[in-house]
Order: C-alpha cells, then sequence, then structure tokens
C-alpha cells in the first residue's frame, strides 16, 4: 500500500527502464588497439581497391553501369582475381617463394597437365560476378558447381587415360604430366574395375552431362542450339554478303546484295501496280512483326490454374510471380539494314553508325513487388478481379486486370488513387479497356528504365521489311514492340509537349531517320529553326533544299513558297492525267510520261519534300494569318502531292494549336504536359498530362481510336554528327534560290508613304522598343493628330510590325527589338 501510495496513488506500475545500449568495446592495450586500427584500415583498402576494379568492370558497355549497389560483389570478384594471379604467376612464371611453391604444387598435383589452363579462368568468372552477379534464378549457383565439377572430372579423367592411367605409386611426376590427381580419382579406381575403353566412354557422358548442365540445355534442346550455333559460326565466317546462312535456310537463295535504289521500269511496276497510298486499311503505323510475350503471375500454393480462376478476389491471395527473365531472342533473327549504293555514287550511312540500347528486361523484382501491391488493392476492397499478367516496356509497364463476373469496370478505376498510394507513384494511368482485350490496364512507370536506341529501331524487322524512304523510327510501346510509322500515310503530324519532354530528341530521331534510310533524290526537306540551337547540327547536309531557316518572318515566307511548289505539282498532275505523285513519278522513270511537243520542259521525278517547324508558336507570334492560311492550305491538299509537314511546338494552347490547324493536321504525338488543358489541346482527350517526361509519349495516328503510348528513341548527338558528316561527304547541297523570297502580297501601301518616311520610322522605333502598339500612344509621344497615327498603324500593319486591330485594344507587335535594324532597312527600301 505504501508503494502504492509513493507512486501518487495510481494503481498503475512505473515502465521498466530501458537497458541502456552495450557500448563497443575497444580492444585493451595499445598493441591490440594499433592491430585492431591496422585491420581496419586493411578492410577499407580491400574494400576501396574492389569497387575500383569493379566500377571498370561494370564501366565496359551500359549493361552493368547502373548495377544496384547492393547487388555488387566486387569483394569476391576482388578474391577470384587475386587466385587467378597468384595461380599464373606460380603455374605459367614458376615465381619463386614459399607461397608460390605451395601453390604450384598443389595446383599441378592435382590438375596435371589442365594446370596453366586454370588461370584463364579465373576472368571471366569474376567479371560476371562484378556485372551480374545476381541476375540469375534460384539455384543457378548449385546448377553451376554441379556441371562444373562434371566438366572437371570428366575431362581430367580423359586426360589421365590419355597418358595410361599412371598410378601414384609410380610417383608424382607421373600424375602431373597427365590429369592430376583428379584425373586419377575420376579415372584409376574406375580402369582397374573395367577396361579404360569403357572408363573412357563414360567420362565423356559425364563431360557431355556437365555442359548441358552449365548451359541449362534440355536434351531435346540439342539439336536447336547445335543449330543455332552452327548457323553463326558460319554466318560470322561467310560474311554478310555470302550465301551461307543458318541450317535449315532455303539452299537455292541468292546471296545479299547491298540495297540500290530500283531501276525505272522495277520502280514504275511496283508503284503503279500495287497502288501503294491506296492500300484499303491502310495505317502509317507499320506492325512490328511479332506480339511480345505476356507474363502471368504464378497462382497461389496449392491451387490448380482452374481453381483459381474460380475464386472470388476477396477470398484468395495470389503470389506474386518468382523472376523468370526470357532470354533475348538470337541474333540470327535480328534483321538488319544493308548499306546501298544508288545511282550518282551515293551511299547510305551504315547501320553500325547507330549503336545499340540496353538489353530489354522481361520481368525484374520490381514488377513482381508491384504485382503484389495491386493484388492487395483488389482483396482489401474485396473486388472480384484478377492481375492476370503483364508486358512490360522500357519504360512503364501494363498489368492487366480481369474481372470477375457482374464486376463493375468503375470499381477498379475508381481506386486510381489508392493504386498510386500502393505502388508509390503518382504516374499511374488505367486504361479501360485495352485495345483487343477484355481487360483493364493500369500503366506504372518502371523504377529501372530500359534505353531505347534509334538504331535497335531502324534495324527491328518492322523497320528493315519496309524500303520505303519516308519511314521512321519513333521508339518502342508498352508491350516492348518496335513502333515505325510512315510519314508520307500520316500524312502529317503535331509533335507538341513541355519543356524538358523529349520533342526535340523526336525531331532529332526523324531526321536522322531520314538521312539513314533516303537519299536527297527521294527526299528534301526545309528545317524551321526558330531558336537557332536546335537544329544547327544539319546544316550542310545534301537534303536540305534550303539553308536552315531561323528567322521567324522567312519561315511564313517559306511556307507560301511550299504552297506554290504544292501547286505546280498539281498543274503537273492534272495535265498528265495522275492522282498522286507516285504514280506520276514511275511513269516519268520508265518513259511512258514526257512533256508535250514544243514544251521546253524535261520532266523528272518530284522528291518528297517534309518541312519540319521546330517552334510553331514563334510563327505564330510574327504572323499569325500567314501561317495559319499556309499550313492549312498545305495539309489540306499536299499529301497527293507528296509535300508533308511536322509542326512542334512546346506551348500547345489555343492561340498557337488553333483549330483550322488541328482539323487538317490527322497525327498527334504527344510528350509529356503540364497540364490536363495542354493535354486535351493535343489529342483531343486526357492523358499526355500523366506522362513521366524524358520521351514518353503518346502517338494517335490518323485513323486510331486511342492512342498508343510509347518510349521515343534516343539518338546522341556524337551519332548524330557522325551521320552529317558522312552525309556531306557524299553529296553537296542543292538549294533552290526562290524559297525565302518574300511574297509579293502585301498591302499596295508603299506608293503612298511619301513625305511620311521619317515618321513612319520613328513610329516603328518607338513601337518596337516599347513592345505596346497603341494609336493614342503614337498621338502622344509624336504629337500628331488622330487620323495620321491611324494611318501610320495602317502601314506598320502592312509591313508585319504590328498585328490586326481588336477593337479598343493594343496590337500585338511582331517584331522583337533585335530585328529592329533589319526591319528599318527594309522599309527604306535597303
Amino acid at each position: 500500500m505504501a508503494t502504492r501510495a509513493s507512486s501518487g496513488g495510481s494503481g498503475r506500475r512505473k515502465p521498466a527502464a530501458r537497458k541502456p545500449a552495450a557500448k563497443k568495446r575497444m580492444p585493451d592495450g595499445p598493441i591490440a588497439y594499433v592491430v585492431a586500427l591496422f585491420g581496419q584500415f586493411l578492410l577499407v583498402l580491400w574494400k576501396l581497391i574492389a569497387h575500383t576494379v569493379g566500377g571498370a568492370a561494370r564501366a565496359v558497355g551500359r549493361s552493368a553501369r547502373d548495377l544496384d549497389p547492393d547487388l555488387r560483389r566486387d569483394g569476391a570478384g576482388l578474391i577470384l582475381l587475386a587466385l587467378g594471379v597468384l595461380v599464373a604467376a606460380a603455374v605459367w612464371w614458376r615465381s619463386e617463394g614459399p607461397l608460390l611453391e605451395a601453390t604450384r604444387m598443389v595446383v599441378v598435383g592435382g590438375f596435371g597437365t589442365f594446370s596453366p589452363i586454370l588461370p584463364l579462368l579465373f576472368l571471366p568468372v569474376a567479371v560476371k560476378l562484378m556485372r551480374t552477379p545476381s541476375t540469375g534464378r534460384e539455384g543457378d549457383a548449385g546448377r553451376l558447381f554441379i556441371g562444373v565439377t562434371a566438366i572437371m572430372l570428366g575431362l581430367l579423367g580423359l586426360i589421365h587415360i590419355a597418358h595410361g592411367v599412371p598410378q601414384p605409386a609410380d610417383g608424382v611426376e607421373g600424375l602431373q604430366k597427365a590429369g592430376g590427381l583428379i584425373g586419377f580419382i575420376a579415372s584409376g579406381p574406375l580402369s582397374a574395375v573395367v577396361t579404360p575403353w569403357i572408363t573412357g566412354l563414360l567420362l565423356a557422358l559425364v563431360l557431355v552431362f556437365g555442359i548441358l548442365v552449365v548451359t541449362a540445355t534440355p536434351i531435346r534442346r540439342i539439336p536447336d542450339r547445335l543449330q543455332t550455333l552452327f548457323g553463326a559460326l558460319m554466318e560470322r565466317d561467310a560474311g554478310p554478303d555470302s550465301g551461307i546462312g543458318i541450317l535449315g535456310a532455303d539452299p537455292e537463295r541468292k546471296p545479299a546484295k547491298p540495297r540500290r535504289r530500283r531501276p525505272k521500269a522495277e520502280t514504275a511496276g511496283t508503284e503503279t501496280v500495287a497502288g501503294d497510298h491506296e492500300r484499303p486499311y491502310d495505317s502509317p503505323v507499320l506492325p512490328s512483326g511479332s506480339e511480345p510475350k505476356k507474363i502471368a503471375p504464378a497462382p497461389a500454393e496449392g491451387e490448380e490454374d482452374g481453381e483459381a480462376r474460380d475464386k472470388p478476389a476477396a477470398r484468395r491471395r495470389t503470389k506474386a510471380p518468382a523472376p523468370d527473365p526470357t532470354p533475348p531472342p538470337a541474333t540470327t533473327e535480328q534483321l538488319s539494314i544493308p548499306s546501298r549504293v544508288v545511282e550518282g555514287d551515293y551511299e547510305l550511312p551504315a547501320p553500325v553508325m547507330l549503336k545499340p540500347g540496353t538489353p530489354s528486361k522481361p520481368r525484374t523484382k520490381a514488377n513482381d513487388e508491384v504485382v503484389a501491391a495491386l493484388t492487395g488493392v483488389l482483396d482489401q476492397f474485396k473486388i472480384d478481379a484478377e492481375v492476370t499478367g503483364f508486358t512490360r516496356g522500357p519504360t512503364v509497364t501494363r498489368y492487366e486486370i480481369e474481372l470477375g463476373p457482374a464486376v463493375k469496370v468503375e470499381k477498379v478505376t475508381a481506386l486510381s488513387k489508392n493504386i498510386s498510394l500502393a505502388v508509390k507513384s503518382t504516374d499511374v494511368r488505367i486504361q479501360s479497356p485495352i485495345p483487343g482485350k477484355s481487360a483493364i490496364g493500369v500503366e506504372i512507370p518502371n523504377t529501372d528504365k530500359d534505353i531505347v536506341s534509334l538504331g535497335d529501331v531502324l534495324r527491328s524487322p518492322a523497320a528493315t521489311s519496309d524500303d520505303h524512304p519516308m519511314l521512321v523510327g519513333l521508339g518502342k510501346d508498352v508491350e516492348g514492340s518496335n513502333v515505325v510509322a510512315n510519314l508520307a500515310k500520316m500524312p502529317h503530324v503535331l509533335v507538341a509537349g513541355a519543356t524538358g519532354a523529349g520533342k526535340s530528341t523526336c525531331i532529332n530521331g526523324l531526321i536522322t531517320s531520314l538521312m539513314m534510310r533516303a537519299t536527297p533524290d527521294e527526299v528534301r526537306m526545309i528545317l524551321v529553326d526558330p531558336k537557332r540551337v536546335e537544329l544547327t547540327m544539319y546544316e550542310g547536309i545534301p537534303h536540305l533544299i534550303t539553308p536552315i531557316i531561323t528567322s521567324p518572318k522567312k519561315a511564313a515566307e517559306a511556307l507560301q513558297w511550299v504552297v506554290g511548289e504544292m501547286d505546280r505539282r498539281y498543274d503537273d498532275l492534272a495535265a498528265s492525267g495522275y492522282r498522286h505523285i507516285d504514280d506520276f513519278n514511275a511513269a516519268v522513270r520508265t518513259g511512258e510520261l514526257t512533256a508535250p511537243p514544243g514544251s521546253e520542259r524535261v520532266y523528272e521525278p518530284y522528291p518528297y519534300l517534309l518541312v519540319i517547324v521546330d517552334e510553331l508558336a514563334d510563327l505564330m507570334m510574327v504572323a499569325p494569318r500567314d501561317v495559319e492560311d499556309a499550313v492549312v492550305r498545305i495539309t489540306q491538299l499536299a499529301r497527293a502531292a507528296g509535300i508533308h509537314l511536322v509542326l512542334a511546338t512546346q506551348r500547345p494552347s489555343v492561340d498557337v494549336v488553333t483549330g483550322l490547324i488541328k482539323a487538317n493536321v490527322p497525327s498527334r504525338l504527344a510528350f509529356a504536359t503540364s497540364s490536363l488543358s495542354d493535354s486535351r489541346v493535343i489529342l483531343d482527350q486526357p492523358g499526355a498530362e500523366k506522362l513521366v517526361g524524358k520521351g514518353d509519349a503518346l502517338f494517335l495516328p490518323m485513323g486510331a481510336g486511342k492512342p498508343i503510348r510509347l518510349q521515343n528513341a534516343w539518338v546522341a548527338e556524337k551519332e548524330i554528327r557522325g551521320i552529317v558528316d558522312h552525309c556531306k561527304k557524299q553529296s553537296e547541297p542543292s538549294y533552290r534560290e526562290d524559297v525565302a523570297v518574300a511574297s509579293t502580297k502585301k498591302k499596295e501601301i508603299d506608293e503612298e508613304v511619301g513625305d511620311d518616311m521619317d515618321l513612319l520610322l520613328q513610329a516603328v522605333e518607338l513601337v518596337v522598343t516599347t513592345q505596346f502598339g497603341s494609336t493614342s500612344m503614337l498621338q502622344r509621344k509624336l504629337r500628331v493628330g488622330f487620323a495620321k497615327a491611324g494611318r501610320l498603324m495602317d502601314l506598320m500593319e502592312s509591313r508585319d510590325v504590328v498585328g490586326p486591330s481588336e477593337g479598343s485594344k493594343a496590337r500585338d507587335v511582331l517584331v522583337a527589338p533585335d530585328d529592329l535594324a533589319s526591319v528599318l532597312t527594309d522599309i527604306r527600301g535597303g
């Protein structure tokens, strides 16, 4: 009672005091302390050397640079390297020393004549351990140990039998010159029971068994592995131009030849008869060739596949699938782009100028964790649904959720925020349903992304199966399939997105694809770069029809020239009776179409003309009426004339991407946007605001109902410069001098300036300097009347200094202060 009263009258006991954490005892005595400190120094030094060597091993290539630090095994790899150096010093160089002599005695005595090869096995194993220490499945270490042991026993036993099966009683030298002690153990006792020939046959079987175990090859797959290996060796020896291919290929197959531009007769036959531009149900997006493999989660323990489907989601627990990466396809199945020499000795850049990207990973540990998180959300809310599989893309993975009977789709789509919380990501996009499937798709960004290279896309079967010069590589979709598109069938595309989302990289990929696949006779380009820094590296390539245009005013004039070029092409089409430029070119090449008698013209094939505008907003600020009129007229009529537009902007607002432009540009490529309204301007639907950036895009080709999510292909600036230098060496650019000529469609007010020239120059300088176009301001500053100020404003409007009148509002100033000097010179008539 006294104890309770002393505790404040409460019947509760005081919580037991925590015991202080035991402090780390330091070694007793100065000698022990110095020894411990020296040991810690050696440990730190060992780790430093190990990490340095491991980093150097991972720096080769790209596949191991981003290896998780928790998975690195640099210490074990360094130990193997040290053992390899020790054995090499003892066996190869016969170095002196107690440790080296002991090592030489053990190694030579145990392995015999095989001991000089032993140091060569340490280096690849050590490098493999440093670069990919834990990428295999569970049990790989045991499998490799069993396989290597079987290989060594079989090999050393056969070597020992080949030297006459010497016994230990014959001396150590006999064992060292044969298979060593291990070879005697593998062959000696068995040879004493049966003949050495039978022992050799059994050891050969053990050797083959070890090879199969190490390579993880079932017996039924032996013919396929031998066929692939032999085919790769024969292809490497014969070269790309020989007729020798993989096993099972057509024996009458002709040797591969460099791809050349087709002769006139051949080109005409393929274009006019087939009618490539009028095929029904044709799409600008070419198929990738094969549908990727969908990885399904494993059923829970104790459940069969049928039982797992019949149980409601609220009463089952789906076990996260164990990592089971699919092996990459054999290299012989990957098509390549052959270099072709065309007329005029113009050779396309070699495919090897574009480097490959990182190898794709069909499944990682992160995918299994997301499957478990999605299953947990469905179970918590007692929804009869199941994660049936997923397809991993380079940037995002789409997880497929199948609903049970009588389950509303809204029950899953309403859980978007809960799913985001469970998977720890704000960029979750739900697609219901997945096109062509009765399932809901949940797209979640990968924590370990893959790099998509433009070279891999252009070397894919989807790109190599079509020789059209306007084919470009876009990237890879959510399912990991390569996405390529034909610009001639799009026929115009709008590329938009926020700053840094990947728009400039996309433009570089389009231009590089054309330089890799098309000659200047096939495709010509007009590049508009108001920023002056994005497209400067392409200056001087032979595909350009005019130098790169950096002035927005000259860009508007170039668009007007394109309209005139379109009209000239249509005049020739109407006179010759053809409906498409491809048919016209085919007839010209075969000689079926010639100029009318008495005409001084000579018909030549028209190349495709591609106009790329890197920043549409700058053009719309300077000359919105002229630019909009030219873009609308080109997009309405230019498809049959072989003229196509690529409009790019980082400000997808309604004053830049107007309704008329959107209505006539059917294909859209949207990168990450900052708001939902911007996504609606580009795609007419939400989705772009949920993209993760850095090349993640939604591609809505002409005629598609829903956009395709893809990771845009990456091409490095160093690769671009190498391709540009190659193209410059092949041919010189041939510019058209009439492209940037000022348009004559102006208001005829120049003759009425009269004595007001000085006053007009003052007004222009005042308006451009202040960036404020107001009639009342001119009245006050220049001390003129309202009529004179209004006339000066009309004169400035006719010279594109200010925009049109908008009631009582001040007019938009279309000239930057930096361009004032050139504008004044033009007004003076200089």
